[in-house]
This record gives structure tokens, C-alpha cells and sequence, in this order.
């Protein structure tokens, strides 16, 4: 049984050497070659001077050499950080202080176009060049030095660590402020992919495609679950729908996780020439799958099982609907997945009666260990469970969600909606107030509001309200956060009016906005 992550590969490296591990374009890693490299990466950031539990990032493309330094970081005894690929230097700058990064692993294109942005990086003292490109003699604060170029036939031991310690931070945006790193242990990473490997049936057998971004648990979670069962995982980052399509065909995929963005796009396709004979399951997450997508895929793709899941990074997996109730309950996110408890509460932490509308609060191995570095946001999420104590002197901690649901008389499980501001487009979480910053940033604003609108693609698109004492240039404030922020946080529509509705408290009147421009993208497309 394993106690810590990377003992998944060391695992199948022992028994299954030879089974493909990693396809990516006409590539392969086996098991036992992983193990290889996850060792030799291993050697190289202990020699370097990696010490127990500190931050390494890996700011990478999905490619073999990022899987690696995952499970090398791992190994060593220190913890991974994934970095989005598509965030811009400021914001992988943001992350790097946030968790005090001592090592990145990144590309020489990539660390270029940092540049600057890593002066404020205090705790960074090495930057790896996966291309071997970069002059080892760097004039900045830290030393850069070339990805497996050991420099001892010294075989240093790991640091020794347990399945209770700190594995990986992954960074969530929450309704204001910057993102979050939301700390998880090894035990919560290895129980949670038990769990999901349990109800999807993973074998060896499968090959299970990612296309999500390492840095979202549900994408982390696909390398996990192949590698909790022996399986291969196929790494993709796709330009166009067409090509996951033709990614299942040409590499046997069994097994496809998506948002309702990509699911959308993939049901409006042509499957018919395409073979999907090997795909035996899709899942949904991140958001409500539209009712004429679910029915589109469903009958494109006879032979798969569909799960609609939920999940919060806080708690990396939450909940699954059985493929065989979709048709009884199309609308429902489910019950708990194995070895996990939720409920509806009030606020007072009393059980919601059926059909009563309440917060999700998630009980168990996969509570995760709160926010890295911020103790008022952890004692915000992070709080006893509910009516649990049953005479225990110690307190157990819940995740509470921040998510109105309600649960049926059978135990099923509906989400109403968030408590917060939050957006939720194309599968990803992001914070308005991270956005609204940029663009006060830019002096073309006085007063913004970045808003989450119901748009039938993208779930939610970014919709900029606000005022300028000069009436306002769209064209140029689109450009400016073009240059600022991913594409996934770019607004997707600019207005500028004369003033902002307030409310009582002189703020700006959020609830009125999203009234106001409800239907925007309805009528527009």
C-alpha cells in the first residue's frame, strides 16, 4: 500500500516495468523508466540543496519532464506547486512569493519571459532549464542550472517524510483577493484517488486522457487515479475540439475527464468517423454539463458511462452521480464518493431537511489542510464538523464548502448556488477582485465591477462594468488586460456607463449589476 505519492510509480515500476506509463505526441515512458528519471530529477534537486518540505514550482506544458518533476519533488521530500502554464509573469511571480518557492522548473523560453518578474522572489534560490539552454552563471538573485546534469555519483538519501505531511499546493482562485494555495497532504492525494479509481472501475488496462491543466485538482487527479492503478495516462494540450477527438482514436483513450466548456464544444462534432470503441467512460466536473450537451455526447458515444461529479479543490473529490440515474435525476450532483461524508447544513451546523436549501460541508480523509499561509481564510473554511463530536476530546475539521445545496429524501445531492462572487468559466475559478486590480491598475477606470454572466458555452463569461471621468476607451482597456491576464480571465465584454448602482453601504451593488446584464450573452450570440 503506498504511504506517499510517488510510490504509485515505484509501485508499477517493481511489478509492471514494462507497461506503458506516458504517451505524449509519438513518445513513451514506460514505469520502470519514469521511476528512472523520477529518481535521477530526485538526485539532482537534493544535490542542489532541496531541504524537507520546501516549495518547489514547476511552471510547464504538459510533457513528460513535468509529470517528472512532480513525483521527483515528491521523492525528495520537498512539495510540488503546478503553476498554471497560461498565467502571466506577475501572476506566476504572485505564487512564487505567496509559497516561498525555493526551486522553479520551468523551460528557457518560459524563465525569459519571467524576467523581472522573479526580483521580488526572495525565497527562490535556483531556477532549473529544462532545455539546457540557460547560462548557469546568472547574474539575478538565484543560480540557474540544467534539468539532470548530476554532479555527484554520490547517491544522496531523500528526506524522510509521511503520508500526514504536506505533498503539493495547488492555487484556487476564491471570490476576492489573489488565488489561494490550498495545501494537500500525501494521504489526502492517495486516498482521494482510491476513492475515484473505486466508482470509475480504473484497471491497468486503461489509458485515461488529460487534457485539464495539471495545476486543477481535476486534471492533477487523472495522473493520480492512472498511477493509483497501474494505467497509462496520455498528456494533451489541445488547440482545437478535434483534436481530443482524435486523440481517443489514436491512442485507445478508455477514459476522458471534462468541463462543460470542452463538452460542449466536443457535442456539437461529428463522431461518426471517428472510432470510440476503447472510451468506456466520460466525467463532468467544474460546473453543470448542459442538459442538450449531456444528450448530444450520450448519443455520439453509446458505449461510454457518463459521471457527473462535483468536486472543490479543498476537498479534491466530493461527489458522483451513478451513470444509471442520469435519466432518473439528470440535474443531481450525486452522493459522496467512497470513503467521504456530505451534508447539508444551516448555519447554526443543524441537518437541513430534504428538499431545504443549505451549505455543503465535507467530512473525512480528503479534507485537505487549509490554505497555505493564511489562517483567517483556513478558520473561514476550515471549522468542526457538525454535530460529530461523539465524546472525542480532539476536534475533527470539516471543509465547508460555501456552496448552497440541497439533498432529496433518497440522499441525492443538487447545487443551488455559491454564497460568493466567484466566477466559474470554461472550468476555471476566478476571482473578480484579482481581475477588477488589473484594471485599476491601468488608470482608465474610477470605478469597475468584473462580473460572472451566464453565457451557454463557457458556463459564465467576464463581463466589465465601470465608470472613467473621461468616458471610457474599450478598445484600449481590452488591450491592456489582454497583456495582463490569461485568456481565460480576459472580459469577454466591456461597458462603460455613468455611474454604479451603490448599495445601502456605499459599495458597489453587485446584485443590481448581475440583474442588470443578466441576459447579456443570451441575447447577444
Amino acid at each position: 500500500m503506498p504511504k506517499q505519492l510517488h510510490n504509485f510509480i515505484q509501485i508499477s515500476a517493481n511489478h509492471q516495468p514494462d507497461k506503458i506509463a506516458l504517451n505524449h505526441k509519438k513518445e513513451h515512458l514506460d514505469y520502470q523508466t519514469l521511476w528512472s528519471e523520477l529518481e535521477k530529477t530526485s538526485q539532482l534537486l537534493l544535490e542542489q540543496g532541496i531541504a524537507s518540505g520546501e516549495r518547489i514550482a514547476i511552471y510547464l506544458p504538459k510533457r513528460f519532464e513535468t509529470v517528472v518533476a512532480f513525483f521527483a519533488a515528491s521523492n525528495a521530500g520537498a512539495v510540488f506547486v503546478p503553476i498554471n502554464p497560461l498565467l502571466k509573469p506577475e501572476q506566476v511571480a504572485y505564487i512564487l512569493k505567496d509559497c516561498n518557492v525555493r526551486i522553479l522548473i520551468t523551460s528557457h523560453d518560459r524563465l525569459n519571459q519571467l524576467g523581472d518578474a522573479l526580483s521580488e522572489c526572495h525565497d527562490l534560490f535556483l531556477a532549473i532549464d529544462i532545455n539546457n539552454k540557460a547560462e548557469v552563471h546568472s547574474d539575478k538573485h538565484y543560480r540557474v542550472c540544467h534539468w539532470n546534469t548530476s554532479e555527484s555519483d554520490k547517491k544522496l538519501a531523500p528526506h524522510r517524510r509521511i503520508d500526514a505531511d504536506i505533498a503539493s499546493i495547488l492555487y484556487t482562485s476564491g471570490s476576492t483577493g489573489k488565488p489561494k494555495g490550498v495545501v494537500l497532504s500525501h494521504s489526502n492525494m492517495i486516498v482521494g484517488a482510491k476513492s475515484v479509481a473505486e466508482y470509475l472501475e480504473n484497471h491497468a488496462n486503461d489509458n485515461l486522457l488529460a487534457v485539464l491543466p495539471f495545476s486543477f485538482d481535476y486534471g492533477l487527479s487523472q495522473l493520480t487515479t492512472a498511477f493509483h492503478a497501474g494505467a497509462s495516462a496520455t498528456l494533451l494540450d489541445y488547440l482545437l475540439p478535434r483534436d481530443v477527438v482524435k486523440a481517443i482514436e489514436k491512442f485507445g483513450i478508455t477514459g476522458l475527464a471534462g468541463v462543460p466548456p470542452l463538452w460542449n464544444q466536443l457535442a456539437q462534432l461529428d463522431w461518426s468517423k471517428i472510432n470510440t470503441d476503447s472510451l468506456r467512460y466520460i466525467t463532468n466536473s467544474g460546473g453543470a454539463m448542459p442538459k442538450a450537451s449531456l444528450a448530444n455526447l450520450r448519443n455520439a458515444l453509446p458505449k461510454a458511462k457518463v459521471y457527473l461529479m462535483y468536486g472543490l479543490t479543498e476537498a479534491f473529490r466530493s461527489t458522483y452521480l451513478p451513470p444509471e440515474e442520469i435519466d432518473k435525476r439528470p440535474d443531481s450532483m450525486g452522493k459522496a464518493i467512497p470513503n467521504a461524508e456530505v451534508m447539508v447544513v444551516r448555519e447554526d451546523g443543524s441537518p437541513c431537511a430534504p428538499g431545504e436549501p443549505g451549505e455543503l460541508v465535507h467530512r473525512g480523509s480528503l479534507v485537505s489542510l487549509g490554505y497555505w499561509n493564511d489562517a483567517n481564510k483556513t478558520a473561514e473554511h476550515f471549522k468542526p464538523v457538525p454535530d460529530k463530536n461523539n465524546g472525542l476530546t480532539l476536534t475533527e475539521i470539516a471543509v465547508w464548502s460555501g456552496d448552497k445545496v440541497k439533498m432529496d429524501e433518497e440522499g441525492y445531492l443538487y447545487f443551488v448556488a455559491r454564497k460568493d462572487d466567484m466566477i466559474k468559466t470554461s472550468g476555471y475559478r476566478v476571482s473578480p477582485t484579482e481581475i477588477e486590480e488589473v484594471i485599476y491598475a491601468t488608470g482608465l477606470v474610477s470605478e469597475t465591477a468584473a462580473l460572472g454572466l451566464s453565457h451557454p458555452t463557457l458556463g459564465q463569461a467576464i463581463a466589465i462594468i465601470a465608470t472613467s471621468a473621461n468616458g471610457g476607451d474599450k478598445d484600449k482597456l481590452l488591450i491592456e488586460c489582454k497583456k495582463q491576464l490569461p485568456n481565460f480571465m480576459v472580459p469577454a465584454y466591456i461597458e462603460y456607463v455613468d455611474s454604479m448602482p451603490k448599495n445601502p453601504n456605499g459599495k458597489i451593488d453587485r446584485k443590481q449589476l448581475a440583474l442588470t446584464y443578466a441576459n447579456l450573452f443570451q441575447e447577444s450570440i
